[in-house]
């Protein structure tokens, strides 16, 4: 355990970086193999392959910025991406830029393509978190400079993203925010009542629209509403247990014949196991798992307390993605459009986690040689003296 142990502490960024690349090339294949059914693919078998493919150049590029640009500019201009996140989120409501699709006006119209301004929100909001905990490192613990303001201020995008009706979104965010302040060393109790009145909010938020009423009964009686709203999910137990341990093949599933909607986006994990079986379902939640250990050892290892926070931030909010996307295709979870981290067709989506992973590997090239223990991480977190 100790050598494995040495080993990740030792190479965690390469193999950071084998892990995040074997899941890129297995989106590609993937969506090559399930897109070309889809009903929006406009007769193009190649059209989500060809704008996933752009997009993923887009967050290569993205990446190697974050890699090569110290990651201390953003503690001096962390304002930027934020007030351009709140100046994006504001024009989802104003056509012809923003774009209502399903209901929900979640996206801007760049010209050549559709952009997710929620997705800016995950950088934004962990970038002011990581720059204000820094700043007011002795003051972690107070309720205002600990507790009450950084939440006022996150609260501005989250407000912006409930009014689009993106439940799922606003949660992610709320959870990373609440994950990073606990790492920071903000009161735990103010943390835990703020968590209950979270998730209690957005239980009656979802109560009061009747499709996420729908979706929720859905997951309780998933039998009942197969046909209705729980089809998807109906559908992604189908796939998943036809698969079985090695699967049918590539290329031959058949949920993705119209059977399985959004089988390319947010339901392309129970294609994988159609597809290609458990073996490398189980081999997807490794590589996230993998993602977790290298990410937080980055975190822990960092040279400075703002970019601990960074690296927590970003780590743990491609983690609960992850979960959050597993956990509802495989029914353990109600239904909430989330794609799946570096796998899903999604072109924000791709080009926010990319950068996220560059930044994290400006992070390691700064960072300590030598591991601190984990048991250290909020001790650190709390008297690290500003920077």
């Amino acid at each position: 355990m100790k050598t494995i142990t040495a080993i990740l502490q030792r190479h965690s960024m390469h193999i950071l970086l084998l892990v995040i690349s074997g899941l890129v090339t297995l989106g590609v294949v993937m969506l090559f193999s399930t897109s070309a059914f889809a009903k929006d693919a406009h007769g193009d078998v190649y059209y989500f392959v060809k704008r996933q493919v752009f997009w993923l150049l887009i967050g290569l590029t993205a990446c190697t910025v974050g890699a090569l640009m110290d990651y201390h500019f953003w503690k001096k201009w962390w304002w930027l991406p934020f007030a351009l996140c709140a100046v994006l989120l504001t024009l989802c409501f104003i056509p012809p830029i923003g774009l209502r699709i399903n209901g929900s006006n979640r996206w801007i119209h760049l010209g050549f393509a559709n952009f997710q301004p929620s997705e800016l929100a995950k950088v934004a909001s962990i970038l002011f978190l990581a720059w204000w905990y820094d700043r007011h490192a002795p003051r972690t613990r107070e309720f205002f400079f600990g507790f009450l303001f950084p939440i006022a201020i996150v609260s501005i995008l989250l407000v912006l993203i409930v009014l689009e009706v993106d439940l799922g979104a606003t949660a992610l965010i709320g959870a990373a925010m609440v994950a990073t302040m606990f790492v920071a060393g903000s009161n735990l109790l103010y943390l835990g009542s703020c968590a209950l009145v979270g998730l209690a909010g957005v239980i009656v938020v979802a109560t009061q629209i009747p499709e996420r009423m729908q979706r929720f009964l859905a997951f309780l009686h998933p039998e009942q509403y197969r046909l209705t709203e729980g089809l998807q999910q109906w559908q992604a137990l189908i796939a998943i247990g036809s698969g079985g341990i090695d699967g049918l093949g590539l290329g031959n599933g058949r949920q993705k014949m119209l059977y399985l909607p959004e089988a390319h986006t947010d339901f392309i994990f129970p294609m994988i196991g159609e597809e290609l079986g458990l073996i490398f379902t189980l081999l997807v939640v490794t590589c996230y798992l993998v993602i977790c250990i290298c990410g937080y050892l980055v975190a822990i290892n960092a040279k400075d307390r703002f970019g601990m926070l960074l690296a927590f931030g970003f780590v743990t909010t491609i983690l609960i993605q992850a979960a959050v996307n597993i956990g509802m295709t495989t029914s353990l979870l109600p239904n909430k459009g989330m794609p799946l981290p570096f796998i899903s067709f999604g072109g924000s989506n791709l080009l926010i986690c990319l950068f996220m992973i560059g930044v994290l590997i400006n992070i390691h090239r700064h960072g300590h040689p030598v591991a601190v223990p984990l048991g250290r991480v909020r001790l650190a977190a709390r008297v690290t003296p500003r920077i």
